[in-house]
């Protein structure tokens, strides 16, 4: 009886007081009964890179090609030092612990099989599967820290034995070999695989569920390589279906998320589903942001009288992020944003530096020419390893505060503590929506909606992931560029005293133009008549007096009323 109630206790302990989630209807709910809104981020670029995160998309863009050229480099014992190297660094806890503080309460893990399991060519027997720790032991390190944050871990099987579809990148797929759907072996070791992840974690209420497979993208039928057109997708369905019933015999508790062809969002052919707690996941990129992007995922939700979860989006600028979370909210969808980590980037939320040793790698690997020594090229990537710790990231506040404090709060945010007299940087406008801390033409990224028309919305693609155009000068000075009449920007300044101050605005122009400063009530407080200073990139100095500033606080707004001037920074005196 004593083991019985202990036995009682330690479920209650790992369930009832925690926050296990189910399906119920269309909600996906916890165990009170509550309905509970996934704010994911996926953890891309750790377990499983693509050539683009690491800039090397131009001649190596799934992971087994990237591993390739580093081996090429340094040796396969340099390349798996490296690796082993960019696993540790690439999500720790302090990762885990900044995303809760940023405001996400789950993360979605793609996982590559070759953690967890051995390929099929290198199975000593037939048919047999070699479990690997180093999987399996990342991710229970993962689950820790996730749980300790109170934070709802889904597991992805974002590269499947043999790869999934013939977008090679995103599930390193080798197409000298046999396919997932090519291959009976392969299908075996998935399944397999999703039966070992379910025994592991079964009792695990801080998993949030299983998502079977990442992005199916194959023609079964269909002309389509990547099975947009696909009506029946028969092999897809029946192998999530067997999946389900492998990970069923020892898990009945965790929700089954489902993915369709064509990226995730064809789902035809589904006509009966197979479980009482699936969810489905749908993936959105590079389109609008309304109701009609949505329709096939609502309809889906409402036929089938389950959840639907955008399961990946991202790499957009943060006006469509603030935009699309707000759509979501309204229609009580949870998501994941993609990725965590990328090289050199401003539309994630930490940005890893890139170095100049790193560039020249990259363009030896590109256009060949001398080949850089091994003690270099290891010591540069070693670097790189080291800049995927947290602690060594750029932390990109205002992609956090796009998704979270702009989708529901107009408001603005100083930037920086920005104090008169004293040095403002361009780049350093507040914080806040566009039409609120600042004004700039393009500032979306489409091209699905309107492949004909693929908008540019931040063309310096520096430091900020606003439509604010942020270029870098050829000394790692940045400014603000391509600007055009009626775009403005905004600085919150802080005053000791009142004062009439002195601006000194610091531009470039190989035109003629000018510039007005207004406060954020529309009042003109000084106007800039800007000569030619020969070129985009020769700099010059104007200046203005009896600028009005009160005590505390000051927001002020710097008008375009030409194109064509580029800004560095102006001066409060």
């Amino acid at each position: 009886m004593k083991r019985v109630i202990l036995l009682s206790a330690f479920l209650l302990s790992q369930f009832g007081t925690s926050q296990l989630l189910k399906t119920d209807g269309q909600k996906i709910v916890n165990d009170k009964g509550e309905n509970v809104q996934l704010r994911g981020l996926g953890l891309g670029g750790w377990m499983l890179q693509e050539g683009y995160m690491l800039k090397t998309a131009d001649f190596a863009g799934p992971q087994y090609k990237i591993k390739e050229k580093i081996a090429e480099l340094i040796g396969e014992d340099g390349m798996n030092e490296f690796y082993k190297a960019y696993l540790k660094n690439g999500i720790t806890k302090q990762d885990i612990d900044f995303l809760k503080k940023a405001g996400f309460n789950s993360i979605r893990l793609p996982m590559h099989y070759n953690l967890y399991t051995l390929p099929i060519e290198k199975e000593k027997v037939k048919g047999q599967n070699t479990w690997l720790e180093e999987g399996f032991k990342m991710t229970d390190d993962l689950l820790k820290w996730c749980a300790a944050n109170k934070m709802y871990l889904i597991l992805d099987l974002h590269a499947a034995p043999g790869g999934q579809g013939n977008d090679v990148n995103i599930s390193d797929n080798d197409k000298s070999k046999p396919s997932l759907w090519d291959s009976e072996e392969n299908q075996k070791k998935t399944i397999a695989l999703w039966k070992k992840l379910a025994e592991r974690y079964k009792d695990e209420a801080w998993i949030g569920g299983y998502d079977l497979i990442n992005e199916p993208n194959i023609n079964f039928t269909g002309k389509n390589p990547n099975g947009t057109d696909e009506m029946s997708n028969a092999p897809l369905w029946k192998l999530q279906k067997d999946i389900t019933e492998a990970i069923r015999l020892v898990d009945k508790k965790h929700i089954i998320f489902l993915e369709g062809n064509g990226w995730g969002n064809n789902y035809n052919g589904l006509t009966t589903l197979w479980d009482n707690n699936i969810a489905f996941s749908f993936h959105k990129y590079w389109n609008f942001n309304d109701d009609a992007t949505l329709k096939f995922a609502l309809d889906l939700r409402e036929k089938h009288n389950m959840p639907i979860w955008l399961g990946e989006t991202g790499e957009n600028s943060n006006v469509w992020f603030t935009e699309l979370i707000q759509l979501l909210n309204k229609h009580n969808i949870g998501y994941a944003f993609w990725p965590m980590k990328k090289i050199d980037n401003i539309a994630g939320i930490t940005n890893v530096k890139i170095t100049p040793e790193y560039q020249k790698l990259l363009d030896y690997w590109k256009n060949g020419g001398e080949k850089p020594s091994k003690e270099f090229a290891k010591k540069t990537l070693m670097q790189i390893a080291e800049n995927y710790k947290f602690s060594n990231t750029e932390i990109k506040n205002d992609v956090i505060d796009a998704m979270f404090r702009q989708t529901t709060d107009n408001s603005t945010k100083p930037f920086k503590n920005h104090q008169a007299p004293g040095k403002i940087l361009a780049t350093d406008y507040d914080l806040g929506r566009i039409g609120s801390s600042y004004s700039d033409k393009d500032f979306i990224n489409l091209w699905v909606s309107d492949p004909a028309k693929r908008s540019e919305w931040n063309s310096g693609n520096q430091l900020r992931n606003d439509g604010v155009d942020i270029y870098k000068t050829s000394d790692n000075q940045y400014y603000v560029g391509k600007t055009e009449p009626g775009e403005w920007l905004q600085y919150t300044l802080h005053s000791k005293i009142d004062k009439a101050y002195t601006f000194d605005i610091n531009y470039a122009s190989d035109t003629t133009g000018k510039i007005v400063i207004k406060d954020a009530s529309g009042k003109q407080l000084a106007t800039f008549s800007l000569n030619s200073t020969g070129g985009n990139e020769i700099w010059k100095t104007v200046s203005a007096k009896g600028i009005n500033l009160k005590k505390g606080e000051n927001k002020i707004r710097i008008y375009f009323e030409s194109e064509g001037i580029n800004l560095k920074y102006f001066e409060v005196k």
